[in-house]
């Protein structure tokens, strides 16, 4: 297991990188904590495969340090880092049986038979292949393939790392949610540091300590599930966490009211000498429907999903969603909204303002 440190890490594919659109990955100074489980979130094209890479070693920086603890591992190869990865898709022998697939990274490092054969069938069961052990793997199911591949990745317990790349792809849903289960159990039992690359936030968010969300090559935050829901650093953090997303409205903030199309709101810190583009965003879990108070909404439609109602409205042309009860009548007189003024952020340019006590 391994603290990793990200010093002045940056990344370009260009061999001249000039503006910042050159730069694949934008600096990175990060320290990682070692035993923590790290999830890599953001939308394709983002950075969090390049960064994984870099990790890894199978792509050297254009400039900064990779750190394994106090080791330098920048320029190290893959084999010299001790790490695990599980890709994308599945990568195995297909003409090994599934037990020599599971064995292989133990007996290539000169394992006792005894360890192997105790470690394989741990690991069979915990990916539900103990009756296919010794099945080759040609013929196999994708998703069979994958789970061989995962199982090969964590069937070491000495490495600084376990990396996963989008390792569930081609896992269908319900073994999908039994997998993410018995990866954070292998965390909680043996406490590797793992990092997992995702754009599934359902997948990050159950699976991770530490959500790592990246945006247009770069770390916008870093947190707990619960902070990226309640405190978004970013305005991307907001829409892309969350279903439906944060609803983000443009204002003038002067104090502790904000002013959006002569609508005011009243909000729960206060703010000064605010420029540039200036949003307040608040969740759907925090608006509420009112027939005498608030901004004035129209009504688009109600979704029902079954354990609350997803109500589409719109206030001046801008999309405000609100999640409802499912018991919740929204009869035609709710034709206004009111934000919870403790759960109302306000963004500058993009970026979340802590504002002061109001």
């Amino acid at each position: 297991m391994a603290r990793i440190t990200l010093d002045n890490l940056a990344h370009s594919y260009k061999p001249d990188p000039k503006g910042e659109e050159d730069w694949a990955l934008k600096q990175l100074d990060h320290v990682w904590a070692d035993g923590e489980a790290y999830a890599l979130l953001g939308a394709s094209g983002c950075g969090k495969s390049t960064l994984l890479n870099i990790i890894s070693g199978l792509l050297q920086p254009s400039r900064g340090r990779i750190l394994f603890d106090d080791k330098d591992v920048t320029h190290a190869a893959t084999a010299e880092r001790n790490i695990a990865q599980v890709f994308q898709f599945p990568v195995v022998y297909d003409t090994m049986s599934v037990r020599d697939n599971l064995a292989f990274p133990l007996r290539n490092r000169g394992a006792s038979a005894g360890y192997v054969a105790e470690r394989v069938q741990t690991i069979a069961a915990m990916i539900g292949m103990e009756a296919e052990l010794d099945r080759k793997a040609r013929g196999l199911t994708a998703d069979a393939k994958q789970k061989i591949s995962l199982g090969r990745g964590m069937v070491r317990e000495d490495v600084n790392a376990l990396l996963f790349d989008e390792p569930l792809t081609v896992i269908d849903p319900h073994m999908k949610w039994e997998l993410r289960t018995q990866l954070k159990a292998l965390h909680r039992d043996f406490g590797h540091t793992m990092i997992y690359v995702t754009h599934d936030q359902t997948e990050a968010l159950t699976f991770a300590d530490k959500v790592v969300v990246m945006h247009d090559g770069r770390v916008v935050q870093i947190g707990t599930p619960e902070e990226l829901f309640e405190r978004p650093a970013h305005t991307f953090v907001g829409y892309f966490i969350g279903s439906p997303g944060m609803n983000l409205l443009p204002a003038n903030v002067t104090g502790a009211t904000a002013v959006t199309n002569g609508a005011e709101i009243a909000l729960d810190r206060a703010y000064d000498g605010l420029s540039g583009k200036v949003e307040i965003g608040v969740r759907p879990e925090f608006v509420r429907l009112s027939d005498s108070e608030g901004l004035p909404v129209r009504i688009r439609r109600v979704e029902d999903v079954g354990r609350h109602k997803i109500v589409r409205a719109e206030f001046f042309g801008h999309d405000i969603n609100i999640v409802a009860g499912e018991d919740e009548e929204i009869g035609p007189d709710k034709t206004r909204v009111t934000f919870d003024a403790a759960h109302v952020n306000v963004y500058a340019d993009d970026w979340r303002v802590e504002g002061r006590a109001a």
